[in-house]
């Protein structure tokens, strides 16, 4: 593609994002349900202008990890470290339970293969951390008791579904799962998160001291940027390339590093306010391209609409794909309003089902009408929760405060 036509098109990814975020509001909903309506608007789904072109893939990929960087600034590492078993039991509930639904309904009611049913369940098994927590910021909750247990359980689950997505994938390729491939992903995996926070500390007081001594202005979102270019790289270098072509690991496990980073530089309170007064414009500049991004590579006009298959398959993986992120918020001891908050911020899939729907089809393992049914899925689970949320928190935000403060179990009279 010729530089003035990408040119071209980032005006209009830009201009759009905005525009809709603006009537969004306007309309009281979510911005982020504006940006991507941006993307459905011009993509393959109405316009057909846009094409979800790799370099566009790559700038929603920045705009991703400054939103989670800035997520990072915010938060408080200490109600994060106490939400955490409560995070964890989310999450495995949340990556489990789709997995077995979606594996169930696709072998023993639809009477796929094996190989094809493992797919589906992994495909439900998706929660997009960037549309959640952009919802939760939107409305001033990223910071309350149910944010910081989704945050925990979201960054877990994305990690669970890199491991899940590489064994599929050598699956896919008609050896088997290799123990050795999959072993080398989860040691990975788990070095990663030993790593990172250190690696995370120790940069964050890097970044300090040379602004401390610096005389040139702009210091601080030169390296934050050069910083997340560079450790995307990194991940997807040591992301078992041969397994992802890198892509997955570097998705997953560069987002992962910039929480950690953005909490080591929340320690200094007065330059955690310096370092997010000068970060915001460009995270400004780049999460919307993200979110229009997610827009863009969902395209409706695969749809069958009249295929009696596409109805029943959608609209029973709807229901497996909710639930299951439902189950894990109602095994922890939180009030009920909290557990409804929990399940509906676990549900929306956006980029990360899309990327296990699309493996599956490249690979040949889905058909249209299979890839089809799970788009319709991956729309209604990524479109609906933000308005879902959006009207639950305006109507019961103030009661779950209440209660937070009184602790869990007192709200046995349900959500009257």
């Amino acid at each position: 593609m010729e530089a003035h036509t990408f040119f071209l098109y980032l005006l209009a990814i830009l201009l759009s994002a905005r525009i809709f975020a603006e009537l969004a509001v306007r309309l009281q909903a979510p911005t982020v349900i504006g940006e991507l309506f941006a993307g459905v608007v011009l993509g393959p789904s109405l316009l057909g202008w846009i094409e979800p072109l790799e370099a566009i893939k790559l700038l929603a990929e920045i705009g991703i990890i400054l939103l989670l960087f800035e997520v990072g600034l915010e938060t408080d590492v200490r109600r994060l470290v106490r939400s955490g078993m409560r995070s964890f039991v989310v999450a495995m509930a949340g990556f489990f339970v789709p997995l077995i639904l979606g594996f169930a309904l696709a072998y023993w009611v639809f009477g796929m293969s094996i190989l094809v049913s493992l797919f589906i369940g992994g495909t439900l098994t998706a929660t997009s951390i960037g549309i959640t927590i952009r919802v939760l910021s939107d409305l001033k909750r990223h910071q309350a008791a149910e944010g910081q247990i989704v945050l925990g359980a979201a960054v877990l689950d994305d990690v669970l579904g890199v491991v899940l997505l590489a064994m599929l994938y050598e699956f896919s390729l008609g050896g088997g799962i290799s123990l050795v491939n999959a072993g080398k992903v989860l040691l990975f995996v788990t070095a990663f998160f030993i790593v990172a926070p250190l690696a995370a500390k120790l940069l964050s007081m890097v970044i300090k001291r040379f602004d401390e001594i610096s005389e040139i202005p702009g210091l601080i979102p030169t390296s934050i940027v050069s910083l997340v270019l560079f450790f995307a790289w990194l991940a997807s270098e040591a992301g078992a390339p041969e397994l992802l072509g890198g892509f997955a690991a570097g998705v997953a496990l560069s987002r992962r590093f910039f929480l950690p980073l953005g909490v080591s530089l929340h320690a200094d309170e007065v330059f955690a306010r310096r370092l997010e007064e000068q970060m915001r414009p460009i995270i400004n500049l780049f999460t919307p391209i993200f979110f229009v991004m997610v827009g863009l590579s969902l395209n409706l006009r695969e749809i069958d609409w009249g295929s009696p298959f596409i109805w029943g398959f959608s609209l029973s993986m709807l229901v497996a794909a909710v639930l299951g992120k439902l189950v894990g918020a109602f095994l922890i001891p939180e009030t009920l309003l909290a557990r409804c908050a929990i399940g509906m911020a676990m549900v929306p899939r956006g980029e990360v089902g899309l990327i296990f729907a699309e493996l599956g089809r490249v690979s040949g393992i889905f058909n249209n009408e299979i890839y089809a049914g799970l788009v319709i899925v991956i729309a209604l689970t990524t479109l609906v929760p933000p308005f879902a949320m959006k009207w639950f928190y305006g109507r019961y935000a103030g009661r779950m405060d209440a209660l937070a403060r009184e602790g869990p179990g007192t709200d046995s009279k349900g959500m009257r």
